[in-house]
């Protein structure tokens, strides 16, 4: 993760003096850790990546991975290639090794800033959870829809803040639609909650 330390140091100082964005600290748990939050901007794993002191896995839409150069950056900064729209196995199974080995795993359950505010959340991080048992860190987001949203060129300037809740603990269960829609349903309660 020398990659992903370097980057987060370049731009780290960046975010803080242009939006700023300040580290969690404390409040991201060592062990295997599923981070869900909001996702209202494009420059949200940034945000996320900053506030973190500690490295972040990050699921991201298998797209980013067309371009040779961003592919590189993003396998060395332990991006995870999903295919959207439907169930990734490979992705999930991939998600489960990282939290085996003990990281901290990002899901942005709204999958797209495309949308309105109320598009639906999907179900993998709970999904991922039940079939780990790993806990789930709730994080909001606030202000980053101001910043750059899909069919803007240029970020603009506006404070942004980077919440983390209380970890949600999670028992080992049958991830059924059932289970992983009441799980759902919770962390974005909790993310909700968050100011």
């Amino acid at each position: 993760m020398a990659t992903y330390r370097l980057v987060r140091a370049v731009l780290a100082p960046v975010l803080r003096v242009l939006w700023g964005v300040r580290a969690l600290g404390g409040q991201v748990p060592p062990g295997p850790l599923i981070v869900v939050s909001n996702h209202d901007s494009l420059f949200d794993p940034f945000f996320l990546g900053v506030a973190s002191e500690r490295p972040l896995r990050f699921l991201s839409k298998e797209e980013l991975w067309r371009n040779r150069v961003a592919g590189r950056l993003l396998d060395a900064l332990g991006g995870i290639p999903v295919r959207r729209g439907a169930g990734d196995v490979e992705a999930m199974s991939a998600a489960r090794a990282a939290l085996a080995a003990g990281h901290a795993v990002v899901i942005l359950p709204q999958g797209t800033v495309l949308g309105d505010a109320d598009r639906p959340w999907h179900r993998g991080a709970a999904r991922l959870a039940l079939h780990t048992g790993a806990p789930v860190l709730p994080v909001r987001i606030v202000g980053a829809d101001r910043v750059l949203r899909p069919g803007t060129w240029l970020p603009r300037l506006a404070r942004v803040r980077v919440v983390a809740g209380a970890p949600i603990a999670v028992e080992p269960a049958r991830p059924t639609i059932a289970a992983a829609r009441e799980l759902t349903e919770r962390i974005r309660l909790a993310i909700d909650a968050l100011a």
